[in-house]
């Protein structure tokens, strides 16, 4: 079992993800904004994040530089979940360190979990 942390600000999303990620026996920890999931990441130090970049209050990437540049959270895995499709993005979401960067659009939510246990094995 793995702590999985879940910045969206999309709530049913958040829900539907969370409850799948449960069902596969993860503790999921939620956070609605980047501020909150910048404050739960160096709390809880999960063993994986699943970030969306446009967020309230603290964009994605911003959250992203802060979680690599902090000791506590530079080698947590982020797997970026996000609309933002352009190759701009993605290439400088790799650059910042991620694991994997999916559109949400292109996505079953099957996917996603497969792409997650991927990650944490």
């Amino acid at each position: 079992m793995a702590t999985i942390l879940l910045v969206e600000d999309e709530r049913n999303l958040q829900r539907t993800l969370s409850d799948l990620l449960e069902d596969e026996g993860h503790e999921v920890v939620s956070a609605m904004n980047g501020k909150e999931g910048l404050v739960e990441a160096k709390e809880e130090q999960p063993d994986l994040i699943l970030l969306d970049l446009i967020l309230p209050k603290l964009h994605g990437f911003k959250v992203l530089k802060k979680l690599k540049n902090t000791e506590k959270t530079k080698d947590i895995p982020v797997i970026i979940l996000t609309n933002l499709e352009g190759t701009d993005d993605v290439q400088k979401a790799l650059e910042m360190g991620v694991t994997t960067y999916l559109v949400k659009s292109d996505y079953e939510l099957s996917e996603v979990l497969n792409k997650v246990e991927e990650t944490l094995n």
